[in-house]
């Protein structure tokens, strides 16, 4: 059901003046009351203005209050974000963010429960509704030869575990453990101990809910104050959380709890290009304060503290994740409607579906970072 508008669409206002998005839009074959699913039907003509004045923050509450709707929202973004139009709607508000990432901390200790609570605290039977069984919230592996979203997630969770070589009694810290997927896993499939940490209230209830007969721990933290050492790390799916200003100082905490000898993973969604911002519909409305980091940034977060042992892409699997999320979305959705409005149906079905056609234009990747520490004295020995 990739892209399926699930909702009636409204009559398409038919008789208009020709707009500056039509010639922005043809560059990307999208036509503007077009009949194809990439197409936008156009429900208020003024909405056009919005889009232009105030780029991604109006193309996304102006698709949020009903104004326009495309049948494959996907396809939509893949086409517009493959060529970058982004770009020509509206610069100088990039560069204004831009600044304003430079000179304000926006993921100090004092918002860092603020993603949390906005938006991981949403409600684990939402999410249940969405994700797989183990509520994995990152991308699946599915060029493994996975067929579902269980089996893809299940994949990951593996791939994760042999790179960072888990034996039985060894002790895993997971940054950001979500509602338990891989400390779950690893201590049922690996035989380890696991600590995992979370700004999540709903995630730290359902860990130690679903969890109590492993030997699981989950405690309710910023990762700043985090002491213990362990055999091994991974963070899966927090670093966009972290902040450019904080990269350093998130990396000298996992060299900090990192035994001398042991291996982090760090899984994150990067993007392209270093001097560039958050989408700020996404910071609003979705992961408050999120900021991807790019290559060059991680690299420079690592000089001189870890070595960089393997560095794995399989961000186009991303695509296929959230296309299998959005189609649990829809089909659950009627047992939330009473719950939630339908401005958050429209945000998140906006949401996914952008995303997915983002991964699908490669405007956006997933990496895996193997990194050791430099004390060890030698390469690190991945499986």
């Amino acid at each position: 059901m990739a892209g399926e508008q699930q909702e009636t669409l409204a009559p398409v206002v038919s008789v208009r003046k020709r707009h500056l998005l039509d010639e922005i839009l043809q560059q990307a074959d999208i036509r503007i009351n077009g009949d194809r699913p990439w197409d936008m039907r156009l429900h208020r003509p003024a909405a056009l203005d919005e889009i232009l004045a105030r780029g991604s923050m109006g193309l996304g509450e102006s698709y949020m209050r009903g104004d326009w709707d495309a049948a494959a929202l996907d396809q939509l973004f893949f086409r517009i974000l493959r060529l970058d139009l982004t770009r020509l709607i509206n610069p100088w508000r990039s560069a204004l963010r831009l600044l304003r990432s430079h000179l304000i901390n926006l993921q100090s200790r004092r918002r860092a429960f603020e993603v949390g609570e906005r938006h991981y605290d949403l409600g684990n039977s939402f999410y249940a509704a969405m994700l797989d069984q183990r509520l994995v919230y990152s991308c699946g592996y599915w060029r493994a030869g996975a067929k579902t979203l269980d089996q893809a997630q299940e994949a990951k969770l593996d791939l994760i575990c042999r790179k960072l070589g888990l034996q039985p009694g060894m002790r895993l810290l997971d940054i950001g453990c979500g509602w338990g997927s891989l400390v779950s896993y690893a201590a049922q499939n690996y035989g380890v101990e696991c600590v995992g940490i979370t700004v999540s209230k709903e995630q730290a209830a359902y860990v130690r809910e679903h969890y109590a007969d492993l030997p699981v721990e989950v405690h309710l933290q910023d990762y700043r104050n985090l002491r213990q050492q362990f055999d091994r790390i991974a963070s899966v799916g927090m670093f966009e959380h972290v902040g450019r200003r904080n990269h350093r100082t998130f990396m000298q905490v996992a060299k900090r709890c990192l035994k001398p000898d042991g291996l982090f993973l760090l899984h994150t969604i990067g993007k392209n290009q270093r001097h560039s911002t958050t989408d700020p519909w996404i910071e609003h409305y979705i992961f408050p304060n999120g900021e991807l980091p790019s290559a060059g940034q991680i690299g420079d977060a690592v000089d001189h503290l870890l070595v960089c042992e393997d560095l794995h892409n399989f961000g186009t699997d991303y695509d296929q994740t959230l296309m299998a999320w959005h189609s649990n979305f829809e089909r659950h959705w009627e047992q939330f409607a009473g719950q939630y409005d339908r401005h958050l149906y429209r945000m998140w079905r906006y949401y996914l579906l952008s995303c997915a056609g983002a991964f699908r234009a490669r405007h956006i990747q997933l990496w895996q970072w193997m990194l050791s520490d430099h004390r060890s004295g030698g390469v690190a020995r991945i499986s």
